[in-house]
């Protein structure tokens, strides 16, 4: 996702584009746009402008189908085309990924979801991600469309990493601007005692690569607190003990009240966030409520990350940049 021009709140209210932010430090749910419409370019920068500027941004309303979904993806970047989807996702739409295909994934390695959700969250900071955050180039952004959802429950979380590291101290800023921490596939889950085919899937299916703790935004300059409790266990240089509280410590820092924003979820629903900016919490609360959640997904291809001292990440297993 590239920024082509900086556009004012001024303009963005002359395209008829109202971004209203909902949270202090994150989110601004936008109206005045149909996202199924051949948008016109200023409009288009007046999103991206709100996107790179509140890191997630709402649209209520919309009347998308797959193909308008992909067409305006591809407005702000290069949508990525994933090889493998499970059979929720449309077949015609490559570019898309049906997040019911989740509610599978257990199954296929003999749990029920709620235990395969149990065993990914198994402390209270698991859950919070990035999307693809073990890749040498994480996407830049993603669009989350929602088809269905359940009546109540089912709301999604976000955290502004820039503004949880601008509040760390000026001591601990210095501190870990200079760290790279070792992104992993499947750090975050628990086996099971025996057995576990999950595991083997993932060994199977291994993706790491050496980020910096802090990189630098290619589009807005911030510095970009690039923890993951999903995929992140051990800081480089470190020993396991001191990584462990390091970012024990980080995580707590970057999922505070004041840095996130909830977002409840309708029909029509359309959440647009930088995923270099940004990390997420997936609903936990809907596997008993007997109400399907249906989201589709588009992504957008991003770059490798650069830290503060300029040195881009290193690809340790299984990625290559723009390979997926």
């Amino acid at each position: 996702m590239t920024t082509d021009s900086p556009i004012t709140d001024e303009a963005a209210r002359d395209a008829g584009v109202e971004v209203k932010p909902v949270a202090g430090h994150i989110g601004a749910e936008i109206s005045g746009v149909d996202l199924a419409a051949d948008l016109d370019d200023t409009v288009i920068a007046a999103i991206r402008a709100a996107v790179l500027r509140w890191k997630v941004v709402f649209f209520r309303g919309q009347r998308l189908d797959h193909t308008g979904h992909v067409a305006f993806a591809r407005r702000f970047g290069e949508t990525v085309v994933l090889p493998r989807r499970g059979k929720a996702s449309p077949p015609d739409f490559p570019e898309i990924e049906t997040t019911a295909d989740r509610l599978e994934l257990g199954g296929r390695f003999g749990m029920e979801h709620d235990e395969w959700l149990r065993r990914r969250r198994h402390t209270l900071l698991r859950g919070w991600h990035c999307d693809h955050g073990a890749r040498i180039d994480p996407p830049a952004a993603t669009i989350l469309r929602a088809e269905t959802v359940p009546p109540h429950g089912g709301d999604t979380t976000w955290s502004n990493l820039a503004a949880a590291y601008a509040g760390l101290s000026a001591s601990l800023r210095e501190f870990v601007d200079g760290l790279r921490a070792e992104h992993r596939l499947g750090v975050g889950y628990q086996p099971r005692p025996g057995d576990d085919a999950y595991v083997r899937h993932l060994l199977d299916r291994q993706v790491a690569s050496l980020h910096p703790l802090v990189r630098v935004h290619p589009e807005t300059g911030e510095r970009i607190l690039s923890v993951n409790g999903y995929y992140v266990e051990q800081i480089a240089g470190l020993s396991r003990p001191e990584s462990s509280a390091i970012l024990d410590m980080l995580l707590e820092q970057a999922v505070r009240p004041e840095y996130t924003v909830r977002f409840r979820w309708e029909p029509g629903s359309v959440a647009f966030w930088d995923n270099r900016a940004t990390m997420h919490l997936a609903p936990g609360d809907t596997a008993h409520l007997g109400h399907p959640r249906i989201m589709h997904r588009v992504m957008l291809a991003g770059d490798v990350p650069a830290g503060v001292d300029g040195k881009p990440s290193e690809a340790i297993t299984g990625t290559a940049p723009g390979r997926w």
